[in-house]
């Protein structure tokens, strides 16, 4: 990976000789982030004592003339970088998010500078397209040879409103199931390019949906509830987070069954024990329950019967629920094993 970093770093300079000015080299140099942070035109125009216009004039001159010199092989180190990129980007589905792209080139997580020198190569190399960044796509890199930055957008485009149309979260072989791709990958590599989708535990979804993107507590709670799909104690829950992919794991037990108490979501159901409430589990005493029950019956119901039914929105042992039954204010036993309401 240190060879990777060798070749594009000199690609980089290779590419920056060709532009024989000075302040030239500077505003390419601040515009990419090069050296540092990325600048806008305002900030550089105020530097070189400019107006904004000029700069971005400037700008798009200097990189027409990096694109013939590079058309025209006039750049020997590019060669190199385009192969090492074309060849990464194959094996990710042919097209990459900028930083994802950057990381496995590098073989590690790559500094902002890294990342821009990647995107400053492929602005301009012939057997590259980008895709820039604003608030739909995140910045990308992708072959030309299979399309354009507006075809790229188009078929991100396509994905995000399957996902929309499908309502919820769904796996890479649903998607690809309802579009023609030669592998999965490919549509994998498409949707991280969308700002408006995001992926968790294999489902893709919007990212807005807290199902992929969970921005809170209670959200990753609901989102470990839903994939376990069975009840569990808090400190197991916690548990879970911590061992989590979320971006943000870092969780007391406390503070997540202070939110399970918060949250109509989430039912108790035993000591320390949580269901989701969309599960059919609802609220209230055992008492309240057996009552519940009781009232949407015709009829009687054995002991054994409204045990069976308590069981199935309650995780508690049968002998606190044959206790609950004895209270004679609410229940009344009308044979050996027949109960009703008083």
């Amino acid at each position: 990976m240190e060879q990777n970093a060798e070749i594009l770093k000199n690609a980089i300079s290779g590419s920056l000789k060709i532009i024989e000015q000075e302040r030239e080299q500077e505003i390419i140099s601040r515009r990419f982030g090069l050296n540092g942070n990325k600048e806008t035109l305002e900030q550089i125009g105020e530097m070189l004592s400019i107006t904004r216009e000029r700069v971005r004039q400037l700008e798009k001159a200097i990189l027409i003339r990096l694109q013939i010199s590079a058309e025209e092989n006039q750049i020997p180190e590019l060669a190199a970088a385009e192969k090492i990129l074309i060849r990464n980007l194959t094996e990710m589905g042919r097209v990459a998010k900028l930083s994802d792209l950057a990381d496995k080139v590098y073989g590690r997580k790559t500094s902002a500078s890294e990342k821009t020198g990647i995107y400053f190569i492929a602005t301009f190399s012939k057997g590259l397209t980008v895709v820039e960044e604003n608030d739909r796509y995140n910045a990308g890199v992708g072959i030309a040879e299979y399309g354009d930055s507006l075809v790229i957008r188009e078929r991100v485009d396509e994905i995000v409103k399957i996902v929309k149309d499908h309502k919820t979260p769904i796996t890479l072989d649903e998607l690809d199931e309802k579009l023609n791709y030669e592998h999965p990958d490919h549509i994998k590599a498409l949707a991280s390019i969308s700002k408006l989708l995001a992926t968790l535990n294999g489902l893709w979804g919007l990212a807005k949906w807290p199902a992929v993107n969970p921005k809170n507590i209670r959200d990753k709670i609901f989102v470990i509830l839903e994939s376990r799909k069975e009840p569990m104690h808090f400190s197991d829950i916690a548990k879970e987070i911590k061992e989590s992919n979320f971006k943000r794991k870092d969780v007391t037990i406390q503070a997540i069954h202070n939110e399970l108490i918060k949250d109509s979501r989430f039912v108790l159901i035993g000591r320390g024990i949580y269901a989701l409430s969309s599960w059919g589990y609802k609220k209230g005493t055992i008492s309240e329950i057996i009552k519940s029950i009781l009232e949407k019956s015709n009829e009687p119901l054995t002991r054994e019967e409204i045990v069976k039914q308590v069981l199935k929105v309650r995780k508690v042992k049968e002998t606190t629920i044959l206790l609950n039954l004895q209270n004679k204010k609410l229940f009344k036993k009308i044979d050996k094993n027949l109960y009703t309401l008083v």
